[in-house]
């Protein structure tokens, strides 16, 4: 609440959507003007009673995730049988409940679960509509996927979504769509390179097996810079097993071996990936990992006194001249052209040009989306373009570079 306030986002557009509040951070949001939270139970709400009664709240309801990669209803949400409970208590309570969210989970193959999630809405909807509530915010919660070749495109989730809206919440109805679109912006957005720091070879007990060398079989145990407790936090979080890309391309007369990827923390829970078949690596050699974005630099900790990642920004040369007009005075512009030499690809870093200022994830952020002349000046979640939304930034990257980078 702090840093959004901080980037001069008003109070009334902010929402507390952790349904699980520490009190000291409700009063927080009373002091600072922030009215909207969710909840769902009667615990919270008589918590927000007590240190907030002039919220405004919005109930958080269970989803069908048993398929989700990320079940989040196992913890949060309401079943449908307990809302008008719910409902009748903070109606008692003189607490108005002007919304409903939940959240799928993350990973989840279905499409139409979205589509359940927004019918049962409207049901909550109804239901509060008979006890007073004046109800016109619907949260449809987030773990969108933001990587190609996903098991569901974010296509096919958008043309779900937008036919169940219309069916349950059609346009001119009031009702507000949210969405956390988070995980669909950022989880491509990063790539790490880590290099090996130790190795160690492991002989596998198996009696009477041999490998075509007549010796036993063995796997190889390699240390990484970066493991569970960091970056790869997203193995913990999204049962990901992260396949890694080789600095140097493997001949293909090389041989494999089983393989599995280690953090730099020496206990068990500190594995990355298993049954992996590799070529002969060494120490010092880098791996490089694609869509490490969504929970990895974000969650990392200095678990074991290890140093954070550095981060270094790139972009193609397609969005630096979309953006260079945008962020850059003209007279500036006209004297950088001479000294500063556009980036032609996203592998390229940033220490090549004189203006690094430019490629915060700040200046991004504040970047006028709408004056760009390919995205289009309706921003709602129902009615955007998809496509828009990668258009904007084409070709934007980032890197984390291991410590010992």
């Amino acid at each position: 609440m702090e840093l959004v306030q901080h980037i001069g986002v008003p109070a009334s557009k902010i929402i507390y959507a952790n349904p699980c509040k520490q009190i000291a951070h409700i009063k927080y949001a009373a002091k600072h003007g922030v009215r909207l939270l969710s909840f769902d139970n009667e615990m919270e709400l008589a918590k927000v009673v007590k240190s907030h009664p002039s919220a405004k709240m919005v109930l958080c309801i269970a989803t069908d995730d048993s398929h989700s990669r990320s079940r989040l209803s196992l913890t949060f949400g309401v079943s449908l049988q307990s809302c008008r409970h719910l409902l009748e208590d903070a109606k008692r309570n003189h607490v108005e409940v002007v919304g409903v969210s939940f959240h799928i989970g993350s990973g989840c193959p279905d499409p139409q679960a979205y589509a359940q999630s927004i019918a049962d809405a409207r049901l909550v909807f109804e239901m509060g509509a008979e006890l007073g509530h004046r109800m016109h915010i619907l949260d449809l919660g987030g773990g969108f996927p933001g990587v190609e070749g996903a098991k569901v495109r974010f296509e096919e989730i958008s043309s779900v979504v937008n036919s169940a809206l219309d069916l349950y919440f059609p346009e001119g109805c009031g009702v507000d769509i949210l969405a956390k679109l988070g995980r669909y912006y950022v989880t491509s957005a990063f790539t790490l390179a880590t290099s090996i720091i130790a190795k160690k070879e492991v002989l596998l007990e198996q009696p009477g097996r041999e490998e075509e060398n007549g010796s036993a079989p063995k796997t190889i145990l390699y240390q990484l810079g970066e493991g569970e407790y960091g970056i790869f936090n997203s193995v913990l979080f999204d049962n990901t097993c992260p396949t890694p890309i080789l600095q140097k391309k493997p001949s293909m007369e090389q041989p494999l071996y089983s393989s599995s990827l280690w953090g730099p923390v020496v206990d068990g829970c500190d594995c990355i990936a298993e049954g992996l078949w590799l070529p002969q690596l060494h120490v010092g050699d880098w791996l490089v990992f694609e869509n490490m974005g969504a929970y990895t630099v974000g969650m990392g900790s200095l678990l074991g006194g290890a140093q954070t990642c550095r981060i270094t920004y790139a972009m193609s040369r397609v969005a630096w001249e979309a953006l260079r007009g945008q962020l850059l005075p003209a007279e500036q512009d006209e004297d950088a052209e001479g000294t500063c030499k556009p980036l032609s690809c996203g592998w390229e870093i940033t220490d090549t040009l004189c203006m690094g200022p430019v490629f915060t994830p700040a200046s991004i952020i504040r970047f006028n989306y709408p004056s760009h002349p390919r995205v289009p000046a309706d921003a709602d979640f129902r009615r955007r373009d998809v496509t828009s939304v990668s258009e904007s930034l084409p070709g934007f990257e980032a890197r984390l570079l291991a410590p010992s980078a």
